[in-house]
């Protein structure tokens, strides 16, 4: 399934808990995806940091759509399993990821994800790594 960055904007807005937690699409090509998350006050634990939850949530929806644009058409991606690393805890302006597939499949793909911190002048930092298994099913 070709996805223009309109159509992963669509699937992200079609998605109630990406759109309540802020996530944008921002690049798309065959096999990756790109999100971000503007952080604000609600994404924060107690300490200060970003909570893991909206880490992992960011990594798992964004590893989907990176499955999801070599998906046949009439098929969907959904997770059968995923990890999530916590490298470090997240503090900056927004989160960054980069989401690809590693080994694409017709039943089942993997996939990885990286997510990265940003502070407002551009700093980018490595917080979170995640794999990921989709299996593609029918729509």
């Amino acid at each position: 399934m070709e996805l223009t960055l309109d159509t992963l904007r669509g699937f992200f807005r079609a998605a109630p808990f990406m759109m309540d937690l802020g996530v944008e699409p921002t690049g798309v090509s065959p096999g990756k995806v790109t999100t971000e998350l503007m952080l604000q006050p609600r994404h924060l634990q107690h300490t200060g940091v970003v909570h893991a939850g909206v880490m992992a949530a960011l990594a798992d929806h964004s590893m989907g759509a990176a499955a999801q644009t070599m998906t046949p058409e009439g098929h969907w991606i959904l997770t059968a399993e995923f990890k999530t690393n916590l490298l470090r805890g997240a503090r900056g302006a927004k989160l960054v990821c980069e989401a690809w597939v590693l080994k694409p499949g017709r039943q089942i793909m993997f996939t990885e994800a990286e997510v990265f911190a940003v502070s407002a002048e551009g700093e980018r930092q490595l917080v979170v790594k995640a794999s990921g298994t989709m299996a593609v099913t029918k729509a």
